[in-house]
C-alpha cells in the first residue's frame, strides 16, 4: 500500500472542492483491507469522487483509495471479472473490444466499477446491478467474501452495501453478445448536449422523486442560473449544481439547502441528494 499524510483531497473530487484529510492511502491488494481497516478509524472509501463532496477545511478521515485494482478479465463466456478500482469507461471499451452487451446506456457515467456498483448507479433506464452476476466484498467483520447477485439488497439508486459500509473488491457482470456502439455514440452525445462537462460538478444532485423528474422541478420552480458565491444551478442541466472555480464548500451547501427549501414548499416533495457529501465534525 501506499500511504500519504496530510493529503490535500481538492483533486480527488469533480467538484474540485476538498480540505487536507489526515492521511490517504493506496490499496495495491486486496488483502491489504484487513490490516488498515484494523489500524484505522474514521475511514472513507473514495473511488473516482465523481459523486463526493468534500468538506474544504482539515479532515479527520483516512480515505482509502482501489484506484490501483484495476484489472478487467473474461473469466468464461460471458462472464467478465472486473476489479472495483477500474474506470466504468474501461469496462465500455472491453465489452466493445469483446462484443458484450448490456450496460451500454451508462456509457459516459464518469464513475470507478466500484462506485457504481456501490450505489447502483445507472442512466436512461439501466442499472448497473441489471447485469451483476455476484459482488466480492471486505465486510464490516473485516472479512473478504463473495456474494450471489439475489444476496445483495439493491434499489434505486441504492443497495445494503452503503448500509453495512463494506467495500467492494470485485465484481462479475454477465453479458450476452451483440455490443451496441451506436447506442454508446448516442448516449454520449446526448450527454455532451445536456450536461455541464465543461465545469466541475458530481453529475445528477438529487435522486428523481417518485414519478417525476428532479431537472423538471427545479426547472419549473425557476432555479436555473441561481448562484451562491461560486456554485450555481446549472442553466444547461438544472439537477447539476457546477463550480465556476471559487466555489467553497459552504457555497455549494447553501445552493442545495435553497434547492430543496423551494422545492418543498412550492411542490411539497422533499428531495434527496444523490450525491455523498462529506462534513467536518464540526460543521
Amino acid at each position: 500500500m501506499i500511504i500519504f499524510e496530510n493529503h490535500v483531497m481538492k483533486n480527488h473530487s469533480n467538484m474540485k472542492v476538498g480540505g487536507v484529510a489526515k492521511r490517504f492511502i493506496y490499496i495495491e491488494d486486496k488483502n491489504e483491507l484487513k490490516e488498515v481497516f484494523d489500524k484505522y478509524e474514521n475511514i472513507f472509501l473514495i473511488g473516482n469522487g465523481t459523486n463526493t463532496l468534500i468538506d474544504d477545511e482539515e479532515l479527520d478521515i483516512t480515505f482509502v483509495s482501489l484506484k490501483k485494482l484495476d484489472k478487467v478479465e473474461e473469466v468464461a463466456e460471458g462472464l467478465v471479472r472486473v476489479e472495483a478500482g477500474l474506470d466504468f469507461n474501461k469496462l465500455i471499451s472491453f465489452m466493445n473490444l469483446n462484443n458484450y452487451t448490456g450496460l451500454e446506456n451508462l456509457a459516459g457515467i464518469p464513475g470507478s466499477v466500484g462506485g457504481l456498483v456501490y450505489m447502483n448507479g445507472g442512466a436512461y433506464g439501466s442499472e448497473i446491478f441489471d447485469c451483476i452476476k455476484e459482488i466480492e466484498i471486505f465486510d464490516d467483520n473485516h472479512e473478504i467474501r463473495t456474494l450471489k447477485r439475489d444476496e445483495v439488497g439493491f434499489s434505486y439508486r441504492h443497495t445494503e452495501i452503503q448500509a453495512k459500509k463494506w467495500v467492494i473488491i470485485s465484481a462479475t457482470f454477465e453479458f450476452k453478445r451483440g455490443f451496441d456502439l451506436q447506442k454508446v455514440i448516442e448516449i454520449q452525445a446526448l450527454r455532451e448536449s445536456k450536461q455541464p462537462l465543461d465545469k466541475p460538478n458530481l453529475g445528477s444532485t438529487f435522486k428523481n422523486p417518485s414519478g417525476d423528474f428532479s431537472a423538471r422541478l427545479i426547472s419549473e420552480a425557476g432555479l436555473k442560473g441561481t448562484k451562491i458565491g461560486g456554485a450555481q444551478v446549472s442553466e444547461k442541466h438544472p439537477n447539476f449544481i457546477v463550480n465556476d472555480g471559487t466555489a467553497t464548500f459552504k457555497d455549494i451547501l447553501n445552493i442545495l439547502a435553497t434547492v430543496k427549501s423551494t422545492i418543498k414548499e412550492k411542490y411539497n416533495i422533499q428531495l434527496e441528494e444523490e450525491i455523498i457529501i462529506l462534513k467536518n465534525k464540526s460543521r
